[in-house]
């Protein structure tokens, strides 16, 4: 068994593919924890650490701040990874926003055109049935441009949350 602080090395499999990794503390004079090597895990394969699943023995590794010696992971250990990688890296976030907020203006400019159509429709006095669907019909697309005013609104958080992180690696 390693000493107490001393990195573990184990080989990761994840899909087919294996990597051997070294897994230190990141704590001085502390063990190495599930959360650096998940942390490690993340760098190596491209799976961010809330979408790893980590199996050792058949069994979930679950508790991060656990050192791997209590979860009796030692040198030479083999660990199977299941999760996806399937994200946008960081430098197209920014990009894919600037588009999905284009397209979404575009949607919300042709719910508009549509209300200016309905509202277009003249009906005579007589056709009460068809007033009312009409008025049904304005309050459903009034609803999807209410939509389109949220997610408009999300996009827009998300591209400060971006910002605001550039902005702080940059200092």
């Amino acid at each position: 068994m390693a000493a107490p602080g001393a990195p573990v090395t184990v080989t990761v499999t994840y899909s087919n593919e294996k990597h051997s990794i070294q897994v230190a503390s990141q704590q001085e004079d502390g063990e190495p924890t599930l959360q650096d090597m998940a942390v490690l895990i993340e760098q190596v394969t491209g799976v961010p650490v809330p979408f790893q699943k980590l199996i050792y023995k058949g069994k979930s590794l679950k508790e991060l701040e656990q050192p791997l010696s209590a979860l009796g992971v030692k040198n030479g250990c083999k660990v199977m990874l299941i999760g996806k990688r399937g994200f946008l890296a960081k430098d197209l976030q920014a990009e894919a926003l600037k588009q999905l907020d284009k397209r979404i203006k575009g949607t919300a400019e042709q719910f508009m055109k549509t209300l200016e159509q309905i509202d277009a429709i003249n009906l005579p006095e007589n056709f009460s049935d068809c007033k009312l669907k009409k008025k049904g019909l304005v309050k459903r697309v009034q609803v999807f441009l209410a939509q389109c005013d949220t997610i408009e609104g999300n996009i827009g958080q998300e591209m400060d949350k971006l910002q605001s992180k550039n902005l702080a690696l940059a200092e």
